[in-house]
């Protein structure tokens, strides 16, 4: 069982997101949903600096640059959980009395995930963690499942990945794992129908669910 990290085990979307868009509405801008959701899922340098851009084209007063992303990193720890996502201890602990070897693939860089991880306390629930500055190319394409399946010695074939994102959906099935969706309120407008199930929440995964992937 492969995992997402952000937006699945913790729910890092939501101040990722109301981080850039309390700035923005700070200076008379709105950011809103449908924009933001065109971004997650796939990863790339300069994300934030691209948000940075966009308001200075359309504010009249902008905050200079350091102070812009002083105060975006601030109310992202303000808000940012402290615990994983609903579910995902349960779903966790549970594969791991099943012997199931589980691993995080993720598009973000290690510093961030690594560290968030540990964090959490659950690091040592994962046989593997792989982030995006670790292969060659990020989410949708399938490197960081592949790495993922390869460090724990598992077939991909036999291997389940869980994702909130359409890119994080197409990576998986390249890597030819069976996908299960859990939509996040920001992915929700996502197209998620590649998706072999789609759960509310990892509470709601049991193993006897989970072997139904495979007819």
């Amino acid at each position: 069982m492969i995992f997402d990290f952000d937006g699945i085990v913790l729910d890092s979307e939501t101040p990722e997101y109301e981080s850039h868009r309390r700035i923005y509405e700070q200076c008379g801008v709105t950011l809103t949903v449908d924009e933001w959701c065109g971004v997650i899922g796939a990863w790339s340098e300069g994300h934030d600096e691209q948000w940075f851009r966009r308001l200075s084209v359309q504010a009249r007063v902008v905050p200079p640059r350091d102070e812009y992303f002083a105060e975006r990193k601030r109310i992202f720890e303000d808000v940012v959980p402290t615990v994983p996502m609903r579910g995902v201890l349960d779903l966790l602990m549970l594969l791991n009395e099943a012997g199931v070897p589980t691993a995080i693939a993720s598009s973000a860089p290690a510093r961030w995930v690594v560290g968030a991880v540990e964090r959490l306390g659950i690091r040592p629930m994962f046989g593997a963690v792989v982030t995006g500055d670790e292969v060659a190319h990020r989410k949708p394409s399938p490197d960081v499942y592949l790495e993922a399946a390869r460090r724990l010695g598992v077939d991909p074939a036999r291997s389940v990945a869980i994702e909130d994102s359409g890119p994080g959906l197409t990576a998986a099935r390249a890597a030819g794992m069976k996908a299960i969706a859990i939509p996040h309120w920001l992915t929700e407008r996502h197209d998620l129908s590649a998706a072999h199930l789609t759960v509310a929440h990892a509470g709601e995964l049991t193993l006897d669910r989970l072997v139904t992937l495979w007819p």
